[in-house]
C-alpha cells in the first residue's frame, strides 16, 4: 500500500454496476485491480455473495474492502445460526448501512453496490456512500466509472421520482437478457476512456432459479 504522511487510503479502480428487474437482478463489475497507472491484478472479483440471492459488489481501496466482506460474512453466519435462516437482501442492506455508518469516523473507503432479490421475489438494488446512507433504486453504479455509466443507464433506465405519490416501483422495464446486453455495452463504452476498468467483466444474474456467472473480456491496455 502507498503511504503519503498520514494518508492510509489508496483507491484501487474499478467499477460496479447493478440493475434490479420485475423478477431479477443483475450485478457486475470489472476484474482490473491497480494503484495509479500500474496494474496488479487483471483477475480481481469485486464480488462477493453474501446472503440468500443477495450479492454485494464494491470498489474503493482494497484492504477496506477485504475487511468489510469478512466482516458482514461473520455477522450473517451468527444470524444464520441464531434464527436458522440465510438473511434476506433487505436485512442485508441495512446491516450494510449499519456496519459503514459504525466506521464512520474512519471510514471503510468501500463504495458498494447491494443487490438481490426482497421477500416478494422482486428485484432489488440498494446503493451506498463510504458513511453507510443508503437507499433503494432501480439501478445504480460507483466506482471510477460511475460518472460515464450512470448519464447512460439514467437515459435508458430512468425511475420514477421516489417522491411521487401513490409510490412506484424502482424495478427498470427491461427483460433479463436486455439488461445484460446493457450492462455489457456500458462497459465496453466506460473502458474505452477509464484507465482503471478493464481487462475482464464478471456479471451476476439472479433470479428465482438461483444465481449464474458470466465473464466477457473488455481492453486489456
Amino acid at each position: 500500500m502507498s503511504r503519503r504522511g498520514d494518508w492510509v487510503y489508496e483507491n484501487n479502480g474499478g467499477t460496479c454496476v447493478a440493475i434490479a428487474g420485475a423478477d431479477y437482478c443483475v450485478i457486475a463489475a470489472d476484474t482490473r485491480l491497480s494503484v495509479g497507472y500500474s496494474i496488479l491484478t487483471r483477475d480481481h472479483s469485486k464480488i462477493c455473495e453474501l446472503a440468500d440471492k443477495c450479492v454485494l459488489a464494491s470498489s474503493g481501496f482494497q484492504g477496506d474492502i477485504k475487511a468489510l466482506h469478512k466482516n458482514l460474512a461473520a455477522r450473517e453466519l451468527l444470524y444464520q445460526h441464531q434464527h436458522n435462516k440465510r438473511m434476506s437482501c433487505p436485512a442485508m442492506a441495512q446491516l450494510l448501512s449499519n456496519t459503514l455508518y459504525y466506521k464512520r469516523f474512519f471510514p471503510y473507503y468501500a463504495f458498494n453496490v447491494l443487490g438481490g432479490l426482497d421477500s416478494e421475489g422482486k428485484g432489488c438494488v440498494f446503493t451506498y456512500d463510504a458513511v453507510g446512507s443508503y437507499e433503494r433504486t432501480g439501478y445504480s453504479a460507483q466506482g471510477t466509472g460511475s460518472t460515464l455509466i450512470m448519464p447512460v443507464l439514467d437515459n435508458q433506465l430512468k425511475s420514477p421520482s421516489p417522491l411521487l405519490l401513490p409510490a412506484r416501483d424502482a424495478v427498470t422495464p427491461l427483460s433479463e437478457s436486455e439488461a445484460v446486453d446493457l450492462v455489457k455495452d456500458v462497459f465496453a463504452s466506460a473502458t474505452e476512456r477509464d484507465i482503471y476498468t478493464g481487462d475482464k467483466l464478471e456479471i451476476v444474474v439472479i433470479n428465482k432459479a438461483g444465481t449464474k456467472r458470466e465473464y466477457i473480456d473488455l481492453r486489456k491496455d
